[in-house]
């Protein structure tokens, strides 16, 4: 027997302090019965960046799927408690439109909304701006650095103002460097436009400098077996992630990753870590 589903209607009142949305009881179990998501409670509050951390096949991009939509729970409830819950998603790749120049690929998402070019201009630059790429407009795919597109990327995914941003691991395939630059560019951003931030990653340290909080998440099927809350004020800078504070942060994460690594499920009979 298949356990009911639900993804209820929102509610019409929301407090800051309020859960955004909340997973209740979720599992995800695929076509050829592969249980990626196990009795997984989580709630996600209104204007914090939340860190999903956890292993390769942990559940962590399936969430991000389950908020955006883009597939259903096999068990439990998803409930959005907030009225508005425009998402922006940001994938592991870029995914930009080789043959559209850098405004029309931002503009694509106003574009399938139905805006004109000419009403979308002053958005998509605003947007391209806060990125770091004014004057980049007229640029194609082929023209950018890693880090670029990847700005094009964000910009795209902010430029409809959505209430959450989802992100799965878009800074895992670039260099140290620029991956620290648009940490910090990322924390400035989220401050300033107020969204919540759900963020995909496997780096304790990108974790801890970007995160209100951050759910440890155990191998398959994935379960929140751990949270960690980062209780230094956004936005952060080099003196944080060069401080005391920070690298004590960075032993509990760490230290609650490798107790998540160790748990062990035991299914018919036989125990895998």
């Amino acid at each position: 027997m298949t356990a009911a589903v639900s993804i209820r209607a929102p509610a019409p009142a929301v407090t800051e302090r309020s859960p955004f949305v909340r997973l209740g009881a979720v599992g995800k179990t695929f076509a050829n019965g592969v249980e990626a998501l196990r009795g997984v409670d989580l709630d996600i509050r209104r204007g914090e960046f939340l860190s999903l951390l956890g292993p390769s096949g942990c559940g962590k991009s399936t969430i991000l799927r389950l908020l955006a939509g883009l597939t259903g729970p096999s068990r439990g409830s998803i409930d959005w408690i907030s009225t508005n819950h425009d998402l922006g998603f940001v994938f592991q790749e870029p995914t930009l439109t080789p043959w559209a120049n850098v405004f029309d690929n931002v503009w694509l998402p106003l574009r399938l909304a139905g805006v004109s070019k000419a009403s979308a201009r002053p958005r998509v630059e605003e947007m391209l701006a806060k990125v770091g790429l004014a004057g980049f407009e007229r640029a194609y795919p082929r023209q950018l650095s890693g880090g670029m597109k990847m700005r094009v990327s964000i910009a795209r995914a902010l430029v409809t103002r959505p209430a959450v941003l989802l992100m799965d691991e878009p800074f895992a395939a670039l260099d140290e460097i620029t991956r620290m630059r648009l940490n910090d560019d990322l924390v400035a951003l989220k401050c300033e436009l107020d969204a919540t931030v759900v963020f995909v990653t496997h780096s304790v340290f990108e974790s801890v400098y970007l995160s209100d909080r951050i759910v440890v998440m155990a191998p398959r099927p994935g379960r929140v077996v751990a949270e960690v809350h980062v209780p230094h004020p956004s936005p952060r800078d080099e003196e944080f992630r060069l401080g005391a504070g920070y690298a004590g942060i960075c032993r509990e994460t760490s230290l609650a990753l490798h107790n998540a690594m160790g748990v062990v499920a035991v299914s018919g009979g036989i125990a895998t870590a």
